[in-house]
């Protein structure tokens, strides 16, 4: 079959396949160029799903008749700066979107600079350009797109329910509102009450509460600020933002927001960055929550690796690793033993549950007409949280045990102003019962007192290297010639964890000490799987974790057992540990040490408020 050149509509429709996937997509971009233009009011109106309309109206810069005829053609842009790929200071850059759209649907932008006194507008159907013509348009730019797909009608029947592909434009346009609280946003999904994103600063107060409008109060009540810097490739990077608490997590990771120089990603290397940080602090296979932002130089990232720009490539992997793992680290660390403020919430609503009938609740007496009776709410199932599994003990108390010995001796007065307050009881041999200024705290012995034992372990590790342990006959393993050079070149950073090796001929290692804290191991398969990872990622971290899981285990063992009765002293000696202890808030597990009980939420429950 004989060679032919591609005619231009066929062109624009392929690229079309690459840059526009769904609605979402035309979205993201119209929203991104009017960012690039300097709008500080955006609003997105979107019907059928953002197949019949989608409407972005900006306040930007706004375009002169010129700019719009070249505005509609391939490869035409004002953001490269003499095409330097490498540069990249905006959202928007290739020049392909907006010929692409106009390809497959019917395409209309009106705009005026604002020194001009007549706006102008072009309309581009299914690939046909109409001339330039005057427009009567307020400052910056209109942007419609009418009959999404019509020239194309075969992609329809990939698309979702006019619902899903409302909800994946809402996620669009929330996350880009995220990463901008400087810029107001007015999101109008068919008939819906709009969602309305107030225009606000850069500051990190006003950052939380774009953030908190977007993930909820639960998480601005939980959050953790984060901040850290370090040096890139050719210039310093930054990262800032807000992570949750350990014990607010969730079973997916739609809650976490990555950003890399103002363009959301979702990028492997950042994504793992959070998992490392966040380690044993949160039980496997559950998310956290978190809002995060990392300003990298140009140059050291390239964001046109994929179609849609949602991934990137760093040019400093590690170090852009390094960073995010310590900043997040540092930021739980300065938690200490803060735990979820929704645990007390659960709680209350747990004890709500079993204590007031499920059946209609006649009201009480009213005293006045202002006194409104509201029904309790049913308490939510939680997975993985303190009302599942082991935690279940505390919801009934058909045998009560205390130990009454507590109030033999009286607690200083000033030890309620502690964080965790004053001892008071110990229930059931396992929970402690304190009393604070506000409320009261309820704390698992055991768990509190193995996260303890744990961090002390750990700490052992750290500061005085790990115990080795001489095999009587040296371990050979034989392994790609690649892997067992990088083995050996890492053979320094692998004996501070323990693991003494050298080369022993083409591509094999000799192993002669192991981590004595790993007991009876399988050596083979700790050299095979050290050497997958220092090829995927350049560290070594399935030694370390397995250490960390063999000081889980012997933290577990040597705690405080379930059951066992503590004095007076014993128990506010835990609680001081504990105020004391980073990550004392949830134990090797990930669930949670202890619940706060506020004063006014238990008032709420016995009907006092």
């Amino acid at each position: 079959m004989a060679i032919r050149q591609l005619s231009p509509e066929t062109v624009n429709r392929i690229a079309a396949g690459e840059v526009v996937e769904r609605p979402a997509s035309v979205v993201k971009e119209l929203v991104e160029n009017a960012i690039d233009a300097g709008a500080t009011q955006i609003e997105i109106v979107i019907s059928g799903g953002g197949l019949s309309l989608i409407r972005v109206t900006d306040d930007g810069s706004g375009m002169t008749p010129d700019d719009l005829v070249l505005a509609v053609e391939r490869h035409a842009t004002s953001k490269l700066d003499e095409e330097d790929l490498f540069d990249i200071r905006c959202l928007g850059f290739r020049g392909e979107a907006l010929p692409s759209i106009g390809s497959i649907a019917r395409l209309e932008i009106r705009s005026r600079p604002a020194d001009a006194n007549q706006g102008a507008a072009v309309v581009v159907t299914r690939g046909s350009k109409a001339p330039v013509g005057p427009a009567a348009v307020n400052r910056g730019t209109v942007v419609e797109v009418r009959d999404l797909f019509s020239a194309t009608p075969a992609r329809l029947k990939f698309l979702k329910s006019e619902r899903a592909e409302a909800m994946a434009v809402t996620d669009v346009v929330r996350r880009l509102a995220m990463a901008h609280p400087d810029i107001g946003f007015t999101l109008q999904t068919g008939e819906k009450k709009p969602s309305v994103f107030a225009r606000g600063d850069r500051s990190s107060a006003a950052w939380l509460e774009r953030i908190g409008a977007i993930m909820g109060r639960e998480f601005m009540d939980d959050a953790l600020e984060v901040s850290g810097a370090g040096s890139g490739a050719s210039a310093p990077m930054r990262v800032f933002g807000f992570a949750g608490l350990p014990t607010l997590h969730r079973q997916d990771s739609t809650q976490q927001f990555l950003f890399v120089n103002g363009r959301p990603v979702k990028d492997k290397l950042l994504i793992g960055a959070v998992r490392a940080a966040y380690g044993d602090l949160i039980p496997r296979g559950r998310s956290p929550l978190l809002a995060l932002f990392l300003d990298v130089a140009p140059s050291d990232v390239d964001v046109n690796v994929h179609p849609a720009k949602a991934e990137v490539r760093f040019r400093d992997a590690g170090r852009v690793r390094a960073l995010m793992v310590r900043a997040l680290s540092d930021a739980l660390a300065t938690a200490g033993h803060r735990a979820s403020a929704q645990g007390g919430v659960l709680t209350v609503e747990s004890f709500a549950a079993g204590i007031l009938p499920s059946a209609a609740v006649s009201p009480p007496p009213s005293s006045g007409a202002a006194y409104q009776w509201v029904p309790p709410r049913a308490a939510p199932v939680v997975s993985g949280s303190f009302a599942a599994g082991a935690q279940t003990p505390f919801a009934v108390f058909d045998a009560p045990s205390a130990d009454a010995r507590t109030f033999a001796e009286p607690v200083a007065e000033q030890t309620v102003d502690k964080p965790l307050g004053a001892v008071r009881a110990q229930v059931h041999e396992n929970y402690i019962v304190a009393q604070t200024r506000d409320g009261l705290v309820i704390v698992d012995q055991h768990a509190a007192h193995e996260r303890l034992v744990y961090e002390k372990l750990k700490a052992a590790l750290a500061n005085g290297g790990v115990a080795r342990q001489g095999l009587l006959i040296p371990a050979i393993v034989e392994l790609d010639d690649d892997d067992a050079v990088t083995l050996v070149a890492r053979s320094g950073e692998l004996t501070e964890l323990g693991l003494v090796i050298e080369s022993f001929g083409e591509g094999a290692v000799a192993v002669r000490e192991v981590p004595a804290l790993l007991g009876e191991t399988d050596v083979e398969g700790l050299v095979k799987d050290l050497a997958a990872e220092l090829r995927s990622d350049g560290t070594a971290r399935a030694l370390k974790d397995r250490l960390d899981s063999v000081a889980s285990r012997m933290a577990c063992h040597g705690s405080v057992r379930s059951g066992r009765r503590l004095t007076v002293e014993e128990m506010n000696a835990l609680l001081r540990q504990m105020e004391a202890t980073p990550y004392s808030g949830q134990c090797n597990h990930g669930r949670p040490t202890y619940v706060a009980l506020k004063l006014t939420d238990i008032e709420r429950l016995f009907g006092r408020r």
